[in-house]
């Protein structure tokens, strides 16, 4: 072996070894996400995959976990097993304040939000020969306001406070589980039902399908006043033709789903985050029906109570889209 080839092959040898500490410097981040059937599943997996089209460049491989969903998600990052994760907005301005499920554990000062993705509305579906044309035309009639202690059971009783009515305005308040609302309803149990989910749902697909169920809005004082005081909520719209027999779009409101970490999160990794969906958006869009009405100016203010992360505050100042 001459000189020349010896150098050669210690160069080799060299340049190798100086790409190790590289490659043993990839960063692995979580985040964690909902039921594998839902819409937290995909929106983490779709961004996700737009993370990892990059990592090669900023060196982070991202995956998501399914979880038992917001609360879950939450309590998980505070204590540093998750770096992100998906919750409603009103969990969010819960454990940020410390209030009703983290009443005990108490405020939630490192929480930090990220952005809000899609909307959650608060659907209400009427039997389609109940003849219901607005909310007010349910009083009198039979009308699901959900299984006590779930979220939609709160947020109507919410709504119906301030309406000034009382479960008494109906002339059957039932308490049917979700699976079971959209079965009663086209068996002519009841006239409508209300319920929390985020868009298209097999859930309302069903009974719009099966006996023609329509939906119907929510607008009026009451809401304009909720929306106004409690930072979780956001006015929505449920879009026209996305199910069967409901041409026009609902007008409502209701929850977001936003991301949040922690302010421990590493700054780069969030920032890498909000730059590969917002550097993607049209390409973010498509990957879920769900996704596909997103607008960038809506998703870093709407429901989202916690401060925000020093991750996503470096993006928006770079985009000219906050101060």
């Amino acid at each position: 072996m001459n000189l020349k080839t010896t150098l050669a092959l210690a160069a080799t040898f060299t340049l190798g070894l100086s790409a190790l500490p590289a490659a043993a410097q990839q960063k692995f981040m979580t985040i964690g996400t909902g039921g594998v059937t839902g819409v937290y599943y995909a929106a983490g997996g779709a961004v996700c995959r737009l993370v990892n089209k990059d990592r090669a460049k900023h060196g982070i491989r991202c995956s998501v976990e399914s979880t038992g969903g917001s609360v879950f998600n939450v309590n998980t990052i505070k204590a540093g097993e998750l770096d992100l994760g998906f919750a409603q907005s009103d969990v969010q301005f819960n454990a940020s304040k410390g209030l009703n499920q983290f009443k005990d554990a108490g405020a939630y000062g490192d929480l930090r939000a990220v952005f809000s993705v899609h909307p959650e509305p608060f659907t209400v579906v009427a039997r389609k020969e109940a003849g219901i044309k607005s909310f007010a035309d349910f009083k009198g009639k039979r009308f699901n306001v959900g299984n006590p202690g779930s979220g939609t059971r709160a947020s109507m009783e919410e709504m119906l406070a301030a309406m000034g009515w009382k479960l008494g305005d109906f002339s059957l308040a039932s308490e049917l589980k979700a699976d079971e609302h959209g079965p009663a309803l086209c068996d002519g149990k009841i006239d409508g039902f209300f319920f929390a989910v985020g868009h298209p749902s097999a859930n309302i697909q069903d009974p719009t399908t099966s006996c023609g169920a329509q939906l119907v809005g929510l607008t009026g004082p009451a809401v304009d006043k909720l929306v106004a005081e409690k930072p979780f909520y956001a006015k929505a719209t449920i879009p026209g033709g996305l199910y069967p027999n409901n041409p026009n779009p609902t007008q409502t409101y209701g929850v977001t789903a936003t991301m949040v970490a922690s302010s421990k999160t590493p700054v780069d990794t969030v920032y890498q985050v909000v730059k590969a969906v917002f550097d993607n958006f049209d390409e973010f869009k498509k990957l879920h029906p769900a996704l596909a009405n997103l607008k960038a100016e809506d998703m870093i203010k709407n429901g989202l109570s916690a401060p925000l992360h020093e991750g996503a505050i470096k993006y928006y100042k770079e985009k000219g889209w906050i101060k």
